[in-house]
């Protein structure tokens, strides 16, 4: 199959199948070897900058995986948990301990950019199924893409591309960007800038400022002098709660309209009014009218005491591709093309997020809401996007 074609697979495919007739002949090992439980390797920060996204996201794996009976295709489940955190030079050896190290037959994770490319590096080569449910680096599903990557989560590039027509069309015609000094930071501002003046508005300005300071003082005052009609961030976790609290202090948030992707203001119960009028986009809100979205923020209130978050949402995601995927194969797992197969053919009809479907370089299409915050909570105020899809540059697959 076309796959098969792909740097690397062909070969592994290959292995598998000659490994598959040699214990088949001998004592039926792959029968045995689906009876083992499946392991799951948990590739997630749990500590740091990004410590309460990794949380999310394991929490909704697990969920679904105990709605599941914690049966995927009938076997048994063993998670093997190695924290990724958020040094991308320790992403290679990491992913090693799980694939080498454990012998893992799924890895679920990153959520930084950065160490996603670590990761993506090592699936590439060994041929393990990656299943990314944050880290939204453009190339994981364009020109890195490959058919053992999946992503449940966002390319960079669609929720800022998503917000550029919203934003022109209510007037804004010159934006100040800001970000840290990262590839997720560049990629999102990208997505945003790009269809902006495309539209005809100008970027008057970007900021980048080093990973992860908080340090918003000085860019803060910059804008300030600048006076832009907008300003477009993107900033995540406790980043992004101390960016909305430093943007009030400075008075902007009175008479600079204040755009992002919805990660920034995932965090902001507690806060108050300060963020009152900030408009995002993202794929997903609690408030979404659907069955679906309603019976998981419930489960999850009764299981883990405390409210679902986007970060939960795609693990969730994640972790029912694997269910849907491993009931599909019958829980065989040594016959990977079969499975990586599957995995590519699942939709999503039941998501909380609302229905979606991979790309053919395995991103979701889905929808972009437009939210603007109104006393201090998220509020959908329309679709931004419907069924967006990222362009896939790059990816062989997706031609």
């Amino acid at each position: 199959r076309d796959f098969c074609l792909s740097r690397g697979l062909g070969d592994v495919y290959k292995r598998q199948l000659v490994a598959g007739v040699v214990l088949t002949l001998g004592m039926g090992g792959n029968v045995q070897a689906n009876e083992d439980p499946v392991k799951v390797g948990f590739f997630l920060p749990y500590s740091g900058t990004f410590g309460h996204l990794g949380q999310g996201i394991d929490n909704g794996i697990r969920l679904a995986f105990e709605q599941a009976g914690n049966k995927l295709g009938g076997r048994d489940i063993e998670i093997v948990t190695v924290p990724s955190g958020a040094n991308p030079s320790n992403a290679v050896s990491n992913m090693q301990k799980l694939i080498s190290g454990e012998n893992v037959d799924f890895v679920l994770g990153p959520v930084h950019s950065g160490v996603a490319m670590g990761a993506l590096k090592v699936a590439r080569q060994e041929g393990t199924i990656l299943v990314i449910p944050n880290a939204g680096l453009n190339v994981a599903t364009r020109q890195l893409c490959a058919p053992n990557i999946f992503r449940t989560s966002f390319s960079n590039w669609q929720p800022d591309f998503s917000m550029a027509r919203p934003a022109y069309e209510s007037g804004v015609r010159e934006v100040v960007t800001i970000s840290w000094r990262y590839a997720a930071g560049e990629e999102h501002l990208g997505g945003f800038e790009e269809e902006f003046e495309r539209l005809g508005g100008k970027v008057v300005k970007r900021i980048l400022i080093p990973f992860p300071s908080v340090d918003f003082q000085v860019p803060l005052t910059d804008i300030a002098s600048i006076d832009p009609d907008a300003v477009y961030a993107f900033f995540g976790g406790g980043g992004a709660v101390k960016f909305l609290k430093d943007y009030a202090a400075a008075g902007l948030n009175e008479n600079v309209q204040l755009l992002s992707t919805g990660f920034l203001t995932d965090s902001i119960a507690g806060l108050g009014d300060i963020a009152n009028g900030v408009r995002t986009t993202l794929h997903w809100n609690p408030a979404l009218d659907n069955e679906y979205n309603r019976a998981f923020i419930q489960a999850y209130k009764e299981r883990f005491n405390e409210e679902a978050s986007i970060y939960s949402v795609q693990g969730y995601d994640a972790g029912q591709l694997l269910v849907k995927a491993m009931a599909e194969v019958d829980g065989n797992t040594t016959d990977q093309e079969a499975l990586v197969e599957a995995m590519g053919k699942v939709t999503f009809d039941d998501s909380p997020r609302g229905p979606w479907k991979f790309s053919k370089a395995h991103n979701p299409i889905q929808n972009m809401y437009l939210q603007e915050v109104q006393n201090g909570q998220n509020v959908v105020i329309g679709v931004a996007a419907e069924a967006l899809e990222d362009p896939a540059t790059g990816c062989a697959m997706a031609q």
